[in-house]
């Protein structure tokens, strides 16, 4: 098990928006949005943007499914409730399980955001928790339409589950925020820890999903806990 403690403030490195995917520039030649058109309205109060302004977000869906919720995505966006806030110490979780890769060469990511503002605006910021189907983890702050702040690249972790041969794959996901700490779990298990000092991006504000580029999650008991 993996476990990082420190002040990683001083490691974060600006990148572009086109690194919150993973390395999207280059999957994007290779492997374009497969758009998903919004078959039902999304959940009362529920919303959604993509990461480029180019990009529709009437290309990925969020439905009310079952006792949870259904995404399918062409374009990589977050979806979220204005209502979903948080601050202090708390923690916010959700079970996801992809029914398949969008493509074996190109792995795409979903999971959790928190300290959430402007999200509807070009100054959208929020940090964000996301893993994939081959076991790895990625944590980022994003910082306004264009910059995307690394806090951790894809580094694998024990916790995770992998994909099997089919694509699919679930993982129970949660973030807990303390006074003076953020750590990460994914079924139960310890993904990571950071010192609160010195972390780039505030984590008060509003909490929600991330579904990366050409993916069909279903997610159930997503909230704060």
């Amino acid at each position: 098990m993996r476990t990082m403690i420190g002040v990683v403030g001083l490691a974060v490195v600006a990148s572009t928006a086109a690194a919150q995917a993973g390395g999207a520039t280059h999957q994007m030649k290779m492997d374009p949005d497969k758009n998903a058109q919004q078959a039902a309205p999304m959940p009362a109060g529920w919303m959604g943007r993509t990461d480029r302004t180019t990009q529709k977000i009437e290309n990925a869906s969020l439905t009310a499914m079952g006792k949870g919720m259904h995404v399918k995505t062409g374009p990589a966006a977050i979806f979220w409730n204005p209502a979903n806030t948080a601050s202090g110490s708390y923690s916010v979780g959700a079970t996801f399980a992809q029914s398949k890769d969008a493509n074996a060469e190109h792995l795409e990511a979903y999971g959790l955001f928190w300290g959430g503002s402007s999200l509807d605006q070009e100054g959208s910021a929020y940090l964000y928790y996301v893993v994939r189907g081959d076991g790895k983890y990625l944590f980022n702050h994003r910082a306004n339409s264009t910059t995307v702040h690394k806090i951790t690249d894809w580094t694998a972790s024990p916790a995770l589950n992998k994909s099997d041969a089919t694509g699919k794959v679930t993982n129970a996901l949660e973030v807990r925020v303390g006074q003076d700490s953020i750590r990460l779990f994914a079924n139960g298990k310890t993904v990571a820890a950071y010192a609160a000092s010195g972390m780039t991006g505030g984590n008060a504000g509003v909490y929600g999903l991330r579904v990366n580029h050409n993916l069909d999650v279903h997610i159930e008991g997503f909230g704060k806990r």
